[in-house]
């Protein structure tokens, strides 16, 4: 049996860690607050911007021309995947990173046994690090745009994967990320980015305005493409930023919770052994004042 001393450490060595897990739960839903709204702000100019593309494929549609753009040609059987892979710079998040490793891999078997080569473009220190030692190349990586996205660095990466696109150097690209739900729920969602599926820009009631596109509606549409291209992969990070600060909430609550636990079962071993220890004292006491009788 353990010493008090050695229990006794044990104790105030656990209640250091509930603190501590217990100080990071709160910072994660104080940073969670704000991603959201961050995340809700962007969102609402995505819808925006889709509006506007729908706009365009309505001028379009009553001209008779078609979205004849290398941005929309869907590719039936591609020779070339670009997998972009969004996981977090930090650590202490449960199975938040390996759900979308997990479902990365799952891509890139998929699609290596139906003859075609991936190219991996990694965001996030945790799925470069794995796959730096799973022996995987990595075609990009940037290892501090998850934990702090900017719109800036955002197009900047997104741009050179959708310029290998337009180039023929990739047939397709996907977005993979583990995203926001609530504050206790994320899911694994996939955006197949390029090419652009015609039929989520279909025109809908809304556009229906007769506004006057200038200087023509292809410059116009390409330029909104390209924006849009940006957009997804900055909301993507926004979206993954939220999902990881709920993740690490709900992992720090539970490891707070196993700590109060653990210290609750270290007490009633330290007063166990405390009695013990109180008896076999009082045993010794009597004995030694019986054999002096």
């Amino acid at each position: 049996m353990a010493s008090l001393k050695d229990i006794k450490r044990k104790i105030k060595s656990v209640k250091g860690t509930q603190k501590t897990t217990n100080a990071m739960k709160l910072v994660s839903s104080a940073k969670l607050r704000r991603a959201e709204q961050v995340a809700k702000n962007s969102k609402e100019y995505a819808a925006k911007i889709t509006e506007m593309i729908e706009e365009i494929s309505a001028n379009l549609a009553k001209s008779n021309e078609e979205l004849d753009h290398p941005y929309f040609k869907s590719v039936k059987s591609p020779k070339v995947v670009d997998l972009v892979v969004i996981t977090s710079d930090k650590g202490l998040c449960g199975g938040f990173n390996s759900q979308t490793i997990k479902r990365v891999n799952a891509y890139i078997e998929e699609f290596e046994s139906n003859g075609a080569k991936v190219r991996l473009r990694v965001v996030g220190k945790k799925a470069i690090a794995y796959y730096k030692f799973a022996g995987k190349e990595l075609l990009d990586s940037i290892d501090d745009l998850s934990s702090a996205p900017s719109y800036d660095r955002a197009a900047e990466f997104i741009n050179a994967v959708s310029q290998d696109y337009l180039d023929g150097k990739t047939d397709r690209v996907i977005i993979v990320h583990n995203g926001y739900i609530n504050m206790i729920t994320q899911e694994i969602r996939v955006d197949n980015l390029l090419p652009l599926d015609p039929s989520e820009f279909t025109p809908s009631a809304v556009a229906t305005s007769e506004l006057e596109m200038e200087p023509d509606d292809d410059t116009l549409l390409e330029a909104l493409v390209k924006r849009y291209i940006e957009f997804v992969m900055y909301y993507n990070l926004l979206d993954s930023l939220a999902a990881e600060h709920g993740a690490r909430m709900q992992a720090m609550d539970a490891a707070t919770s196993n700590a109060k636990d653990m210290v609750n079962s270290l007490s009633v071993q330290y007063n166990k052994a405390r009695q013990a220890a109180i008896t076999t004292e009082l045993i010794e006491i009597i004995s030694g004042v019986e054999s002096m009788k």
